[in-house]
């Protein structure tokens, strides 16, 4: 388990340091938009009180995500006792580490803290999305990848 909590804690430091350092440093609070590499890299300030592309967003929606994350913590948390693959629980760090990331942000600032925009090939995204979410997405598609032991167990 201590790959599980490494990772999870490099999960969300390495987030909100990106945070602090480019919305508050840079100041892209104010700023708005902040060409880093354009199209490819923009920091365009986006602050999320939902989920993904806004969907669930509104008052109370705010503490029932802040819970969905604990909840979330605490399954992966027991199914992660399971694993006997070290990539299975650093994927599920990976998971924890970011889903708490966005947690705190709801908490601290009642939204999400979204920055990175990347366009390219002559399609312009219009979303921002955060190092908290690039975690997610990697902890999920490595616990797909990793995580069924019965696997292991046959090769």
């Amino acid at each position: 388990m201590r790959t599980l909590w490494l990772a999870a804690l490099a999960a969300f430091a390495t987030d909100q340091a990106s945070k602090v350092l480019v919305v508050h440093l840079l100041d892209l609070k104010s700023r708005l938009v902040l060409p880093v590499v354009p199209p490819l890299l923009t920091f365009r300030m986006g602050w999320n009180e939902g989920i993904n592309f806004g969907i669930l967003h509104g008052a109370g929606a705010r503490w029932l995500l802040v819970a969905v994350a604990v909840l979330v913590t605490i399954v992966l948390l027991r199914w992660a006792r399971t694993f006997t693959r070290p990539l299975a629980r650093v994927s599920a760090g990976l998971v924890i580490g970011g889903a708490l990331a966005n947690a705190l942000d709801r908490v601290i600032y009642g939204a999400v803290a979204d920055f990175l925009n990347m366009s390219c090939c002559g399609i312009v995204n219009p979303y921002a999305f955060n190092l908290a979410d690039v975690f997610i997405f990697a902890g999920a598609g490595g616990l797909v990848l990793w995580a069924d032991d019965r696997k292991a167990e046959t090769t």
